[in-house]
């Protein structure tokens, strides 16, 4: 099968916000709209929306007023199902249950032609169960879009057990020509994106509950250390608590109590307060009018008082030398050694373990004015830096080390000791998911990194990011993390271990 030409009709049930963003694409496309929901208006009310849409993009420059208007005069209202006799297309996007969704398919497949794409927006419902049961369950998969649909580039085009692949390759060329961003992938729990986005909520939350630091330092960490967009807490906030426990809830019982999966009990009990975070007015942070947002942990400037030197033998050291040198400070340069020395404090990017366990290991370099520092998306440019000290660790050391990441223009955030910190952590469970999801075959992995990129804005796709972090650092980091916490959820994916074990990277190029 070939993409659908811009000519064939695509129908859409449910006018909700999710509903209408997917006309409003498949309008702006050139093909001809039929929106229709059970709520008496609501499609009407959704149509008129989408035109004036429509027109304040052309009144932006950003399309013809010509090309708005026509847009705006494909999309109608669809009266009943019977109004889908001629389409090419239907996309479901109503209520999350499969009972519901299985009737309204039943009514489809009676009233469309043979060759008509059923497709369903869900983004946790089996699309093998919605089509069990039908005449052709060949014809039906998955069009998973993400909110809102006009600006989110990513489509998830899930296949169920009997969909047609050939089918499927016509929707995800269809999509493409949509100007989206499709990837393939099998329908199974979270598919992809709500699947390798749970260790981003989960490891925040289990470190907030370690007590490595509050919500608001550990999303500056994430933000200006890690480069997301948002840090976990603020994300959830937004999210609203009782969506996101909803979907953490069911992909652990999907994985049968998996405990990659696990809820948190931190989450459990926001939602049963009722702190949903915006839509409830307060969550992690408070957002009543006037409301104070606490700032992040930062210590207090140092006086840099002894001499430095740094290893540039990483593309960390050669940046923080980089910063040293632009900042007039004067450090000696070394091939090897330790990232970072201050004085007595060395300095190391974490491992997994804790500085403490890492700083008592004499067979592995063991120092008592142990520092560690956390994982950076970008050493040249990012703006904070979190590290953590031995309890052997004095208080001079830790004030040289302090000093001297600060003289090279880093906010400097001091957690608890916990092991991996927080943007090492997280991108680690991150990779190791993705990692697993290619393992199992669920995508490969160009359509892991695009998704994680596209669907939920991640600064790097997980897999490319564990290719630059260097696979067998990034498998110690998980090792060390399942020896420290001595259960099965850091355990490494069998890829993983593959990969390392070959000299191979996630991608070709590595």
């Amino acid at each position: 099968m070939a993409a659908l030409n811009s000519s064939a009709a695509v129908a859409v049930v449910g006018a909700g916000a999710m509903g209408a963003g997917i006309a409003q694409v498949a309008a702006q496309a050139g093909h001809p709209v039929w929106l229709f929901d059970l709520k008496p208006g609501a499609a009407q009310q959704a149509i008129e929306a989408m035109r004036e849409t429509f027109a304040k993009l052309a009144a932006k420059g950003r399309m013809s007023a010509d090309a708005a208007s026509a847009a705006g005069a494909r999309v109608q209202v669809a009266q009943g199902l019977a109004d889908f006799a001629h389409a090419a297309l239907v996309v479901e996007a109503i209520v999350e249950r499969l009972d519901v969704k299985r009737s309204l398919f039943a009514d489809l497949e009676a009233l469309v032609g043979d060759d008509c794409v059923l497709a369903t927006n869900t983004s946790s419902i089996s699309v093998t169960a919605i089509a069990a049961g039908l005449r052709r369950p060949g014809r039906v998969l998955g069009m998973h879009f993400f909110n809102p649909a006009p600006l989110m580039a990513l489509v998830e085009v899930v296949s169920g057990l009997a969909t047609d692949p050939a089918l499927a390759q016509a929707i995800h060329d269809t999509a493409l020509s949509w100007g989206k961003s499709p990837v393939h992938t099998k329908s199974t729990p979270g598919f992809i994106v709500n699947r390798v986005a749970r260790p981003y909520y989960g490891e925040g939350l289990r470190l907030l509950g370690e007590q490595a630091g509050d919500a608001a330092t550990i999303d500056a960490v994430m933000r200006e250390a890690g480069g997301f967009r948002m840090g976990p807490f603020e994300l959830m906030d937004l999210i609203g608590h009782d969506v996101n426990y909803a979907v953490s809830r069911s992909v652990f019982d999907a994985y049968y109590g998996d405990p990659r999966f696990a809820p948190s009990l931190i989450q459990l009990e926001l939602v049963n307060a009722g702190h949903l975070g915006r839509k409830s007015g307060r969550g992690f942070y408070d957002y009543a009018a006037g409301a104070v947002k606490p700032q992040p942990a930062t210590e207090a400037a140092a006086t840099l008082a002894v001499p430095i030197s740094v290893s540039t033998a990483s593309a960390f050291g050669a940046a923080l030398a980089a910063r040293l040198q632009s900042a007039g400070v004067a450090c000696e340069r070394r091939d090897a050694g330790p990232l970072l020395q201050a004085g007595t404090a060395r300095v190391e990017i974490t491992d997994g373990r804790s500085a403490t366990q890492r700083g008592a290991d004499a067979a592995h370099g063991g120092h008592a004015d142990l520092v560690v520092v956390d994982l950076v998306l970008d050493a040249a440019n990012a703006k904070r830096i979190a590290i953590a000290a031995s309890e052997r660790c004095s208080a001079t050391a830790l004030t040289a080390a302090t000093a001297a990441l600060q003289a090279a223009g880093y906010a400097v955030t001091r957690f608890a000791d916990v092991p991996g910190l927080a943007v090492m952590r997280t991108v680690a469970m991150l990779a190791n998911e993705a990692a697993d999801a290619v393992y199992q075959g669920v995508c490969d992995a160009a359509a892991a990194d695009i998704a994680m990129c596209k669907g939920v804005n991640y600064p790097r796709g997980p897999l490319s990011w564990a290719d630059a972090i260097g696979l067998p650092a990034l498998l110690t980091v998980l090792d060390n993390l399942a020896r420290s916490y001595g259960e099965p959820r850091y355990r490494a994916s069998p890829l993983l271990r593959r990969l390392v074990a070959a000299g191979r990277g996630f991608h070709a190029a590595n």
